[in-house]
């Protein structure tokens, strides 16, 4: 069997000239039969050339070969002596691939082993532990540095800064700026950058303005700075104007603030100037437009983009759904699926199943699973919660159950969306089991949680069990309650029929009530069959939503209710004068696929008059179908 080959043998050529067409698994095995066939697998220097080749491959198959020949047959071979090239070509392949982390243990290995470590070695495991937040790790790192006499170097200094930056340790990189001998422009913005991200944006300026040799990047990281601050308008767009050059990023750093601070105008002025965009402006002016309510401007500038991608796709679905079109967020979903070109990320998946969840298009919901299920995307994250929450506002708690049961990484996300869906479901016992389940499982609850947790018991007529809920949320888990909280626990009472207890929370609760709440307590006043003395609700009601058009319908609903008829009146003259006009109720059916949607008094359907005539059939005796059946005008005025 060889073990050492001449480099002009042809076998060994051939060999080495297919390396780089490999792609596939199956190309993999057959090289892996020829390095065992011909014996090259025991020569390091072909072992090396293939390692060094398929390390640096984005094909993660030939990456993982790669590593598995370097374990196998290549370290037990390797002297003391050797350049560590290979061993930073495979460190690299964890620190920049999907297990960051092993780039410390190959850094352990090669120390063991007493290989020599240069200083592209411990950048690149200094790079792995900022990727994962690895800062014990990232210290031990540190700490051999100094004991080696390798900390010295400025290259390395700034890796050191840039991975305590990253980890969230700012004043650690402090230490080891102010500790340098020597700085460079790299030092200054990794500094200014740390600053900027822990919100110190003054500390950042300082060493900003200190710094004679400004780069690109000092200037747009001062300008992102000044970019989240509630009043750093007006720095940036100096900053802005001052730049002796600007690039796309600095543009798109101008166009976020300008967005902001609601400069839309200016945004735009900006955008049109502006010698050369990306996906990132188009989808940063989208985003800015549908916030302020424009979302067919917005709409018009995506469908202007010749060049989009999963995250221009994501602020156009995620726009309509702010603005309340559910249907258009579904039809940017449908389209990006059928033209294929662009594959949907956990977040467009996420936005799908919320327009689904609020459309209530069960089977579209299916399908969006069924496409989750083939490509076995997990649900762990915000994609399983939106999942669970389309089944239960879909009216499948039961799916929905299943779906939370299948998943083994729940957060209190996922606990939240199940509660949820319980609690709209009416299945208030269950869901309060689910939040004794958490205490059970010491998993932390949050404020949402203690929301849907009373929100259920209110819907269910659990009272004690509400009272429990609120009373741990404050003296165990310390949760301040919240306008939200304070609302369940008003509904709860009012909807039991206690509303001397509901109207003492409103009046001693620590936040002022809003409308809702009040409404919430008239609300309970005309489902009792006893008249009760609404006055002092009347005058809070009007007070909080006093260009709210449901509050005034109610209140004429309740005094109707008891007979006051001349109350009626003056509360329909009130809206009258103020120019509060009633919203039309609307409802919608699904029908082969189609849905209809109808509003009070709406004759406008195309088959209007064939659905009244069935209506009258169903009904010949009600006076209502009767006065609409016989009066075609009437349906189209």
């Amino acid at each position: 069997m060889l073990t050492c080959v001449d480099s002009n043998h042809q076998p060994w050529n051939s060999t080495l000239i297919h390396l780089p067409k490999c792609k596939t698994q199956f190309d993999i095995n057959q090289i892996h039969a020829r390095l065992l066939t011909t014996g090259f697998i025991k020569s390091s220097y072909f072992t090396t050339k293939l390692i060094l080749t398929f390390a640096s491959s984005p094909r993660v198959p030939l990456i993982r070969f790669a590593r598995h020949v370097f374990f196998a047959h290549l370290v037990p071979c390797i002297s003391k002596t050797d350049d560590p090239f290979v061993w930073n070509a495979v460190i690299k392949s964890f620190s920049h691939g999907d297990d960051p982390k092993q780039a410390v243990f190959v850094l352990g290995l090669m120390l063991q082993r007493g290989s020599c470590v240069d200083k592209f070695t411990v950048s690149l495991v200094l790079k792995a532990c900022s990727r994962m937040g690895l800062i014990r790790e990232g210290m031990q790192v540190h700490g051999f540095l100094k004991k080696t006499g390798l900390d010295s170097e400025l290259y390395i200094q700034n890796c050191l800064m840039c991975m305590y930056v990253k980890c969230g340790c700012v004043e650690l990189a402090r230490q080891v700026f102010d500790r340098m001998s020597e700085k460079d422009v790299v030092s200054f913005n990794t500094m200014i950058d740390g600053f900027v991200k822990s919100g110190r944006v003054v500390l950042a300026r300082e060493l900003f303005d200190s710094l004679e040799m400004k780069n690109l990047r000092s200037w747009n990281c001062m300008i992102s700075g000044y970019g989240v601050m509630e009043d750093g308008f007006q720095m940036a767009w100096e900053l802005f104007e001052e730049m002796p050059e600007r690039d796309l990023v600095s543009w798109n750093l101008m166009i976020r603030c300008c967005i902001k601070s609601r400069k839309i105008g200016l945004a735009r002025t900006l955008f049109d100037r502006m010698p050369k965009r990306d996906v990132i402006t188009w989808a940063k002016l989208i985003d800015g437009y549908a916030k302020l309510g424009s979302i067919e401007i917005a709409r018009k500038l995506f469908d202007e983009m010749t060049e989009r991608d999963v995250i221009s796709c994501n602020v156009m679905m995620a726009g309509y759904m702010q603005n309340g079109v559910c249907v258009e967020a579904l039809e940017v979903f449908n389209n990006m699926m059928s033209e294929g070109n662009i594959a949907p990320d956990d977040t467009t998946l996420s936005i799908a199943l919320s327009a689904i969840a609020q459309l209530g298009r069960h089977d579209e919901g299916v399908v969006v699973h069924t496409y989750i299920t083939e490509n076995r995307l997990k649900l762990d994250g915000k994609l399983g919660v939106s999942l669970i929450d389309m089944y239960a506002k879909s009216g499948s708690i039961e799916t929905a159950m299943r779906v939370f049961n299948s998943i083994t990484g729940k957060s209190v996300h996922h606990w939240n969306a199940i509660i949820g869906g319980l609690a709209i479901h009416g299945c208030g016992i269950q869901a309060f089991d689910m939040f004794l389940e958490m205490q059970r499982l010491n998993l932390k609850p949050d404020a949402i949680t203690f929301v849907n947790v009373l929100n259920a018991c209110a819907h269910s007529g659990l009272v004690k069990e509400g009272i429990m809920c609120f009373e741990i949320m404050r003296r165990v888990h310390n949760v301040e309650p919240e306008v939200q909280h304070f609302g369940c626990l008003v509904d709860m009472f009012a909807r039991a029929g206690q509303i001397k207890q509901a109207t003492t929370i409103l009046e001693e609760m620590p936040v002022e009530p809003n409308n809702v709440l009040w409404r919430t307590l008239l609300g309970a006043c005309n489902n009792l069959e006893d008249s009760i003395e609404t006055s002092p609700m009347v005058k809070q009601a009007i007070k909080m939503g006093s260009s709210d058009s449901s509050t005034y319908v109610l209140l004429s609903n309740i005094y109707a209710r008891f007979g006051m008829w001349d109350r009626v009146r003056r509360v329909r003259e009130m809206m009258k004068e103020q120019k509060i006009k009633k919203a039309p109720g609307v409802s919608w059916i699904e029908l082969d696929g189609t849905f209809h949607e109808f509003y009070v008094g709406d004759g406008t359907h195309p088959q209007v008059a064939e659905i009244y005539s069935v209506l009258d059939n169903c009904f010949p005796n009600d006076s209502r179908v009767k006065s609409l059946r016989y009066n075609p005008d009437k349906l189209l005025s």
